[in-house]
């Protein structure tokens, strides 16, 4: 039990999800942005971008659910932190989703600079969003065909990289440190991401 009388497997489950619908935010803002064409923020309205990419949101999200065997309330932790919901995007977010990488120049709203923390913004996300997923269907032990689907759609939703991209982002950034051989993965846990890596490379491409 936790401290607060969950069970373990409630508790990790709930981080896990945290870990997964974090970035899932970043991917629905910079879709939201990215969808206008002009990287003006006024321009942005996240309540029109959503209801027009329902169907992709329903497919990312059965497939985060099946890849990751979250139950209903497990599942409720994407709407809980509100991102699905339609709010304000702001040059702020955009800055957090980008890790800071342009600084905080004089002229944050402007297109180009907003135009270039989508774009990075998006990279960085995704690949989290992957690793995120990967990591919660490998601690669930659901085979690794079910992942596949969730990154198409989310790179779809974001106006983002190919998903062949962020699968080469997720190698180097992420799966390259839990093969490396002081990692504190299990030899099982190391053969689960070797097969997950293969059925995306055979799902995507190199």
């Amino acid at each position: 039990m936790t401290g607060d009388g969950r069970p373990v497997e409630e508790f990790t489950a709930e981080l896990l999800a945290r870990e997964v619908f974090g970035p899932l935010g970043g991917v629905v803002e910079i879709g939201a942005v990215n969808a206008t064409g002009t990287w003006r923020l006024a321009d942005v309205s996240l309540g029109d971008f959503l209801d027009g990419r329902g169907a992709e949101v329903d497919v990312l999200l059965a497939g985060v659910r099946s890849a990751c065997a979250f139950d209903s309330t497990t599942m409720s932790i994407a709407w809980d932190l509100g991102w699905l919901r339609p709010h304000d995007v702001t040059a702020a977010s955009l800055l957090l989703w980008s890790g800071g990488l342009t600084g905080v120049p004089a002229e944050l709203e402007s297109p180009a600079v907003v135009r270039h923390m989508c774009r990075v913004g998006a990279d960085l996300q995704l690949t989290r969003l992957l690793h995120a997923s990967v990591t919660a269907a490998v601690t669930a032990r659901t085979e690794a065909k079910r992942g596949a689907r969730a990154l198409a759609a989310a790179c779809t939703l974001s106006g983002g990289p190919r998903p062949s991209d962020v699968l080469r982002l997720w190698r180097v950034a992420h799966l390259v440190h839990v093969l490396r051989p002081g990692s504190d993965a299990s030899d099982a846990g190391r053969s689960a991401f070797r097969a997950y890596e293969h059925v995306l490379t055979v799902t995507f491409g190199d």
